[in-house]
């Protein structure tokens, strides 16, 4: 007789269903485990034979087959060893298959019999929930799953013995409760930046609107003092994005105590990282970090010494939201609708153009550096801005008045006017200015007559690209947005232009 439990498998964020098949049967005495499984599942026979023998259990003297099906998905990571020992233990006759049928189970084995937390338990949770069906997952994982649903029905044990006693009836397993990461109330805050009015006016039109942000500056100007307090004025994610950045967070195995958190992701990798490790990839395919990103920041400081190649990888996802990592027989996408922030310096020696710097290399110095990025990529940053030092003068003075919380309110504001636009046009997946695009934006972000003749006048000026206008225009409707106006005046369009600088403009003859 052949037993069963279900488990998943996972091929991005999506969680595949895999039946888990065991059998014992006459011949020498075996424990094999097949259907494409890879290192971690092989080693779950010793994992689960030892399990069983710390609860008193020893399998009987047959060969048992464990089958993974469907046979030829490709099986990863170590929460295939629960789902194996509930149908081995259901072959024995110790957990009826009924009980069986109606849950998705997943979990790692310590030898003690403890069930141990593995990564993906949210989504799992979730695709249970849409199959009517419960989920066992580990105690330490509790929490995470049970935002699939107030009538989700989730079983948390923390070892085996447990789960046993509760299928028999001399012990509850009470519902784990959803838990959220308390709000640090220690956020970097807007007030702690003198100086730079410019681009802290700049650095709120970005939040307004959800707009790529580059920064061009000498050390010491203040670019990754300003990234690092944007999270502070953006907006808390609300129930579904919490979901969809959680989801992505739970694969990757960052999800601390099954906590899930409404603070927006705040990724600011090192310019040596590789291109698995911004697109994802790996062994098992994991989402990088682009997609740990997702609705929130991806801070690149300075930007020209990352790898080219890793840097026209952001191009796509900066369009489509979502990043693919192709294998030789399938691929996975990742959902990756982030905010790219980036900050570097004019020159090598990052002082080119101040007053007073004369360049051994000349002009030259600068071109070269900044010919690091390509026009593609520089194309699809909606702001661009020059940071100036900050003099001495300027720390003397007394701290601003406004706060992060003050500029947050106005961001705030400016993003419940560009939901509600969306809802009323029929996009309601839409939630900024920045992912408008096609006709939609032209019926969001139509200029009057004196704005539509400005950006006509600066796109020949400019010599402008098709989106590098497009992208004048968001920023443009943003901008109206927050002066809380229906329409897009000169006024916007003048200021949006002012942030499309090239990045020859920061070069300056030595």
């Amino acid at each position: 007789m052949t037993s069963r439990a279900a488990t998943v498998a996972f091929q991005g964020i999506e969680a595949v269903s895999v039946d888990v098949q065991a059998q014992f049967v006459s011949g020498l005495v075996q424990f094999n485990v097949v259907g494409l499984g890879d290192k971690a599942v092989a080693e779950s026979r010793e994992r689960v034979r030892a399990a069983l023998h710390a609860i008193g259990l020893a399998l009987p003297g047959k060969r048992l087959v464990v089958n993974l099906s469907p046979a030829d998905l490709p099986k990863e990571g170590s929460h295939f060893d629960l789902p194996i020992t509930l149908a081995v233990l259901s072959a024995l006759g110790i957990i009826p298959q009924d009980f069986l049928n109606r849950y998705v189970v997943m979990g790692e084995l310590a030898l003690d019999g403890a069930i141990l937390g593995v990564s993906g338990v949210l989504p799992a949770a979730i695709a249970a929930n849409a199959r009517d069906m419960g989920l066992i997952c580990p105690r330490v994982s509790g929490p995470e799953a049970a935002w699939a649903g107030e009538d989700a029905d989730i079983l948390a044990p923390e070892n085996l013995i447990q789960l046993i006693n509760h299928v028999k009836g001399t012990q509850v397993l009470s519902r784990p409760r959803p838990a959220v990461t308390p709000e640090a109330d220690d956020m970097p805050d807007l007030r702690d930046v003198k100086g730079q009015e410019s681009a802290k006016r700049a650095l709120e039109v970005a939040a307004a609107g959800g707009h790529h942000l580059l920064m061009v500056g000498p050390p010491g100007a203040g670019k990754s003092m300003l990234a690092q307090r944007l999270p502070s004025i953006l907006p808390p994610m609300d129930s579904r994005e919490m979901l969809d950045v959680s989801m992505v967070a739970s694969l990757a195995g960052e999800l601390a105590g099954g906590r899930l958190s409404r603070r927006r992701p705040f990724r600011a990798p090192h310019h040596s990282a590789s291109m698995p490790a911004l697109v994802g990839g790996g062994l098992r395919a994991k989402p990088g970090e682009m997609a740990l990103a997702h609705h929130g920041i991806l801070f690149l400081d300075e930007l020209p010494e990352f790898q080219p190649r890793v840097l026209e990888s952001l191009r796509q996802p900066m369009e489509t939201g979502e990043t693919v990592v192709a294998r030789v027989n399938y691929h996975v996408t990742y959902p990756a609708r982030f905010q790219l922030v980036a900050a570097m310096n004019p020159c090598k020696c990052g002082l080119a153009g101040e007053p007073g710097h004369l360049c051994r290399k000349g002009p030259r110095c600068a071109a070269d550096y900044q010919a690091r990025i390509s026009g593609p990529l520089l194309d699809r940053m909606d702001i661009q801005i020059e940071l100036r030092a900050v003099r001495a003068s300027d720390l003397t003075l007394p701290p601003p008045t406004e706060t992060s919380s003050d500029v947050a309110a106005r961001v705030l504001a400016a993003r419940v006017i560009q939901a509600d636009r969306f809802v009323r046009l029929g996009k309601p997946d839409l939630r900024t200015n920045a992912e408008a695009d096609g006709e939609l934006l032209d019926t969001i972000a139509k200029p009057d007559a004196n704005g539509l003749k400005l950006l006509r006048e600066a796109a020949d000026a400019m010599n402008l690209s098709a989106r590098g206008y497009h992208r004048v225009l968001r920023v443009a409707r943003t901008l109206a947005d927050l002066d809380r106006r229906d329409d897009v005046s000169r006024i916007h369009i003048a200021e949006a232009l002012s942030y499309r600088q090239k990045l020859g403009a920061f070069q300056t003859a030595a």
